[in-house]
């Protein structure tokens, strides 16, 4: 078996787990619900009532990583057939170095990290998804859209 067919296999496992009813309802959560603005509220989940929620969501993305960064599966073929796993990262990083410090758990989430951190077109994934999350937590919150600034032109201008 070929490295690629090897790899091939583990992200169609990987995608199996995925539809395990639990794990899609905890995603669904993760994804539509969670948008943590602090560490605090990153904690709040991971040992509160959506503990198992968070936990499943997370080390799952973590663990696929894992199998990543130790080579089980070829990086760009991972990149290519997923992109939820920057979403994840994009709704923690801010928070992670804090995190860490607060649950004295260095490593908490670097897997991901370092996998996502060596995309190389991280900035181009991010921008768009960033702007969707951000979208969908003023829904959530029932925060209008902002409006453009006074300064801008009309659109019809």
């Amino acid at each position: 078996m070929t490295e690629a067919q090897g790899g091939a296999q583990l992200i169609l496992k990987l995608y199996e787990l995925r539809r395990e009813d639990e794990l899609r309802r905890a995603r669904d959560w993760f994804a539509s619900q969670f948008f943590p603005q602090s560490p605090e509220e990153v904690l709040a989940a991971w040992v509160g009532p959506e503990s198992a929620r968070y936990r499943m969501v997370t080390t799952y993305w973590e663990m696929a990583a894992t199998l990543v960064n130790h080579g089980a599966i070829p990086e760009d073929m991972f990149h290519d057939a997923n992109t939820e796993h920057v979403a994840i990262y994009l709704k923690l990083q801010p928070h992670l170095p804090r995190l860490r410090e607060m649950t004295k758990y260095p490593s908490y989430m670097t897997q991901l990290e370092r996998m996502v951190g060596r995309m190389p077109d991280l900035d181009e994934r991010a921008a768009p998804m960033r702007a969707y999350l951000e979208r969908k937590r003023r829904e959530l919150a029932g925060i209008e859209a902002a409006q453009p600034p006074a300064s801008a032109p009309a659109a019809s201008e």
